[in-house]
């Protein structure tokens, strides 16, 4: 049975979509089945997995509106090393649609039945918004992973993100609950950002991941070639902190390993 992951937050501009796509393929360089699920209708992470959403067939709109099996939707993002749902601008449509649609906001969850047992992990990009489609993400979730900047207007971010995952557990999906914190863009010679990342400390505890991924050029610039920084740049200080994150999330699930289930590539 797969873990599911929604990377999440309200606030733009956080490193989400950077985290989901570098985090998936670093989990599938560690010889883990991963599908990656965009949610975005931008798109994004379907664009740095090495796809051109333009040209994708079927989408995670039509999964999600029209009840496409998940499996007929998957193509495989060789570029990245995992499975993709990928997403475009037809999923803005969606929002509109699954309004007067029954079970709207369990159709993700759904969905993921056919293909738990396939993938270890299933990664979920969720749009910058508290939307249905963030609604279907986390309903469909088993943990959320929140990537956020050291900063103040993110703390604020930060605690109506958490208000929303206790509502939906209060309410939709009693299982669900905060993965963990990455921290992004991370800058030690801030005093604002060492600030911000105490505070996250004592008040979350462990629920911090001790990794942080740092400011780096190469992370930024690896997308614009549609492949995560792992196969833009291996040695950056960016594809260590991503892999050293994917370190973490494994330990966190001892359960999910390569020589359980098959999934040893034999």
């Amino acid at each position: 049975m797969s873990i599911v992951l929604a990377v999440a937050n309200q606030k733009g501009g956080v490193g989400k979509t950077t985290t989901t796509v570098n985090l998936a393929a670093s989990l599938a360089a560690m010889k883990r089945e991963v599908l990656l699920v965009d949610m975005d209708p931008q798109g994004n992470a379907t664009m740095g997995s090495g796809i051109d959403k333009a040209d994708v067939e079927a989408s995670s709109y039509d999964v999600l509106v029209d009840r496409l099996p998940i499996s007929e939707a998957i193509i495989n993002a060789e570029a990245a090393g995992y499975y993709l749902l990928a997403a475009n601008a037809e999923l803005t449509g969606a929002e509109i649609e699954l309004l007067e649609m029954p079970e709207r906001e369990f159709r993700l969850k759904s969905a993921f039945t056919e293909v738990r047992d396939r993938f270890d992990y299933i990664i979920i990009d969720c749009p910058p918004s508290l939307s249905l489609l963030t609604l279907n993400a986390l309903v469909a979730a088993d943990g959320v992973v929140i990537p956020m900047q050291c900063e103040y207007y993110a703390l604020e971010g930060l605690s109506a993100l958490v208000n929303t995952i206790g509502w939906i557990t209060g309410n939709l999906n009693p299982g669900l609950h905060i993965e963990g914190i990455i921290r992004t863009m991370y800058d030690p010679r801030n005093s604002l950002t060492l600030d911000v990342s105490k505070q996250l400390t004592e008040h979350f505890g462990d629920k911090v991941y001790r990794t942080v991924i740092p400011r780096n050029v190469r992370l930024a610039e690896a997308p614009s070639y549609g492949v995560p920084i792992l196969y833009y740049d291996r040695q950056s200080r960016g594809a260590q902190a991503y892999l050293a994150l994917a370190g973490e999330v494994v330990r966190r699930h001892p359960a999910v390993r390569i020589d359980q289930g098959g999934r040893d590539g034999s």
